[in-house]
């Protein structure tokens, strides 16, 4: 009986997230960039219907950190097709710590692959995390 109701509660919340539409991101990892004193890591933390989320910190000690994510992020599809973020959700520019979110509307059709760009100044290129999504 125990077993049953176990089988039936997992069913239910499985259906429940499908039904949401809602892709948790755990199965994709945090990537680092380090260069030119900074040390950027980006953990993707949802792939929802509503918005795409990603955590976004910020490590110095040698310049304080004014980068405006909502200006200065991209998120390019596979298709090559480059996405502004909604918001960006946490430190304001300033000191050597810094860390948020930054949120995209989601890229319909799903796409094969995914990347995050982050143009810093006073750097030529700008930082690039990758994932595979399918």
């Amino acid at each position: 009986m125990r077993s049953r109701l176990s089988t039936w509660l997992l069913s239910i919340v499985v259906t429940v997230f499908a039904a949401s539409g809602v892709t948790a991101a755990p199965a994709l990892p945090t990537q680092t960039s380090s260069q030119s004193g900074v040390t950027v890591k980006i953990t993707p933390r949802t792939l929802a219907t509503s918005t795409w989320e990603f955590e976004v910190v910020f490590d110095t000690h040698s310049q304080e950190l004014t980068d405006d994510l909502e200006k200065t992020a991209v998120l390019v599809s596979d298709a090559r097709a480059s996405h502004s973020p909604l918001q960006w959700q946490g430190d304001p520019p300033g000191g050597h710590h810094r860390k948020g979110v930054v949120q995209f509307k989601p890229v319909s059709p799903m796409p094969a692959s995914i990347e995050l760009q982050i143009k810093r100044s006073g750097e030529t290129a700008p930082r690039l995390f990758r994932w595979q999504l399918k």
